[in-house]
């Protein structure tokens, strides 16, 4: 008898970019959902949760933390409620509880509320009380609440818009009385820097830790640790712990038994400090060469917390990569817990378990329960595999030389599909993805915005260029004077490096990003050849606008990544696609948001227009409603349809989806 073997049927050969995908724009959207914070109040495990289809509103979310794993978490406070605020314009710690009692800051006016979280295991939420508003004044913005029950108090990082003849906002620490006849009403406790984060009592309540930092300074380069006294309802006794010129703090936190902790990377590195009994030289308690903070953008984040007895739990990440694992309380190795996942955020530790927000190349991020006795995890909420599994392309992480010879990283993504391939002998179109920041990092973890290109044949190449955080504070360093060149340097050789080993189609590249992403994206497409098709969502073609007219948080960021502005002015024209319009090529798609206070949409709207004159294809969208990242489900699903229809045209397929076409300036 003959022998017989079942085989695969052979793939159908049709144009890279026109396979067909059953990850559709919606399915993108609804996997869009972010979630943020993560707090315990008594019974609760509680987070916020983005809704793109509710107009990008900011649920409050909640389970039982001692729940089965597959209990569906309940959606708390219904529309109009919006844990959002806008200090810096990013916001977060838009919320914080203790015990039963949450406290929110509401986008609807700003102010401050408190609710009581229900009690009763299945009790609808409907039932509940309606929050109290406890604070607000208008004009003021409110971040970082943190519950200061010793003394009854709230903490909060305040930005005080109300002085209409003032340079700029004013920021301070306040308390906010939560009882008495003085209920709601607030002091500033800590002032005289231009920034302030992290307000944290101690366990006794006797001493508040905080970070400051000044202007030109962004929390990541250069910021200081404080701490002082908390006597008759304010601070005396203020003194800096560690910190200044070429140092970043992160996340102060207090230990069982009272013991200031805090993250610096005085090393080279972000590692986890204790304070010295005498406060002189301050405790790395597990040198490493890894990452335990991410760039303050948001307030709110953290990376480590304590078990009862004082060990440390803690997110490490290197090489593109993070782990979390446990750390003594008295310092030593850092013994990781093998996990399934790679991406952490949001870390809470107690009741001997851990939780957070986890991802992995193969499943997108969820809310995870971390057993820390038997070191076992489980994701909660009735997680389940997504139905497109098999249409997805995992990240390769590469490296290779960037700009100067030195080296830069990236995760690439080969096109993939059960049923297609491209047609034989030609190579993959490639989409390079820059993250914003830029003093920011991409990921390995599941994004189908990734997925939905790569399954309709696209190659994606996601880069970690110099700059990014989680490689140490030297490759963060290499962007310092450098913005413009680096960035765009590092996707120019990768792409080169790709277009050699066969990879990629060097005819048909495209380059995208939004923010900081899209100003390469336009420096790329000004002072370089490499790319065909560039993409920007609300990026920055005017340096030297976006220095005299941006929010007050980055007001001076480009002092260290470009020069001091505005004596250094030459230089700024220098870096600017819009000054340098005569060398622009290739084409344009440009998409804004009409409130955008970080890039404002003059910044888009002349760099159309530069394109346009020059008669170049362009095609220029601007969203009502949206600000610096687009929230609207309709705005996303437009944004996305363009993209698609927009490198159709450029590279010559059609694509199998159907979708609405937008007008192209000269282009037949």
């Amino acid at each position: 008898m003959i022998p017989t073997f079942n085989t695969l049927p052979s793939k159908q050969r049709k144009p890279f970019g026109s396979w067909p995908s059953p990850l559709r724009v919606e399915d993108v959207i609804s996997g869009s959902n972010r979630m943020g914070g993560l707090s315990l109040a008594g019974q609760q495990l509680l987070w916020t949760e983005s809704r793109p289809a509710d107009q990008g509103r900011q649920a409050l979310c909640g389970r039982d933390w001692d729940a089965p794993p597959d209990l569906i978490a309940s959606t708390f406070l219904a529309n109009p409620w919006n844990l959002r605020n806008r200090v810096h314009e990013y916001g977060g710690g838009a919320f914080s509880a203790h015990h039963n009692t949450v406290w929110f800051c509401h986008d609807g006016d700003g102010a401050i509320y408190e609710w009581q979280v229900f009690n009763d295991r299945g009790a609808s939420p409907s039932t509940q009380q309606v929050p109290v508003k406890l604070h607000g004044l208008a004009g003021c913005r409110y971040a970082d609440l943190t519950p200061f029950p010793q003394a009854n108090m709230l903490l909060a990082v305040c930005e005080d818009h109300r002085d209409p003849d003032a340079k700029e906002a004013q920021n301070y620490l306040v308390a906010i009385a939560l009882s008495g006849d003085h209920r709601g009403q607030h002091r500033i406790i800590a002032q005289g820097h231009d920034f302030f984060s992290n307000p944290c009592p101690s366990p006794d309540g006797q001493h508040i830790a905080w970070i400051a930092w000044d202007h030109p300074n962004m929390p990541w380069d250069c910021s200081s640790l404080w701490c002082a006294e908390w006597a008759e309802g304010g601070l005396i006794h203020h003194r800096k712990i560690v910190g200044g010129a070429d140092e970043s703090i992160f996340q102060p936190s207090w230990s069982p038994d009272g013991r200031l902790h805090f993250v610096s990377d005085r090393s080279g590195w972000w590692n986890i400090y204790a304070v010295s009994d005498d406060e002189q030289a301050p405790i790395n308690l597990c040198p490493m060469q890894a990452e335990c903070a991410t760039p303050q953008w948001e307030f709110g984040m953290r990376t480590y917390g304590f078990q009862a007895h004082g060990e440390i739990v803690a997110v490490a990440r290197s090489d593109g990569y993070a782990q979390i694992g446990t750390i003594p309380a008295a310092g030593g190795a850092f013994s990781p817990i093998d996990l399934p996942w790679r991406e952490f955020r949001a870390l809470q530790v107690g009741h001997g378990k851990a939780w957070c927000f986890a991802g992995s190349p193969t499943h997108s991020e969820c809310l995870i329960e971390i057993d820390l006795v038997s070191k076992s995890a489980s994701p909660l909420g009735g997680v389940s595999s997504s139905p497109y599994q098999t249409y997805f392309s995992e990240p390769e992480a590469m490296r290779c030389a960037g700009s100067g010879g030195e080296e830069t990283h990236a995760f690439f993504y080969r096109p993939h599909h059960p049923e297609y391939e491209g047609q034989e002998g030609q190579c993959p179109p490639v989409i390079v993805m820059n993250h914003g920041g830029p003093t920011s990092a991409c990921s390995s973890t599941l994004k189908l915005a990734i997925q939905f290109w790569t399954s309709r044949g696209f190659a994606l190449l996601d880069m970690n260029y110099g700059g990014s955080t989680g490689f140490g504070r030297a490759y963060r360093a290499r962007l310092d004077g450098n913005w413009g060149i680096v960035d765009v340097e590092d996707a120019v050789h990768t792409v080169a490096y790709l277009v050699k080993k066969g990879e990629i189609d060097g005819t048909r590249t495209a380059i995208r990003g939004s923010s900081a992403g899209g100003y390469t994206t336009l420096a790329a497409m000004t002072f370089h050849q490499t790319f065909r098709v560039g993409v920007s969502l609300y990026g920055i073609g005017d340096l030297g606008l976006l220095a005299s007219d941006t929010h007050k948080f980055e007001s001076r960021y480009l002092d260290r990544l470009v020069a001091p502005w505005p004596e250094g002015r030459a230089m700024y024209e220098a870096r600017s696609p819009l000054a340098h319009i005569d060398q622009l090529q290739g084409a344009l798609l440009i998409l804004q948001g009409a409130e955008d206070k970080v890039v404002p949409p003059n910044q888009a709207e002349s760099m159309y227009l530069a394109a346009k004159n020059k008669g170049l294809p362009v095609s220029y969208i601007l969203f009502p409603g949206e600000q610096h990242g687009f929230r609207k489900a309709e705005t996303m699903k437009s944004a996305l349809c363009a993209e698609l229809y927009f490198y159709g045209k450029l590279f010559g397929f059609e694509p199998a989806d159907r979708i609405e076409s937008i007008p192209i300036d000269n282009f037949d």
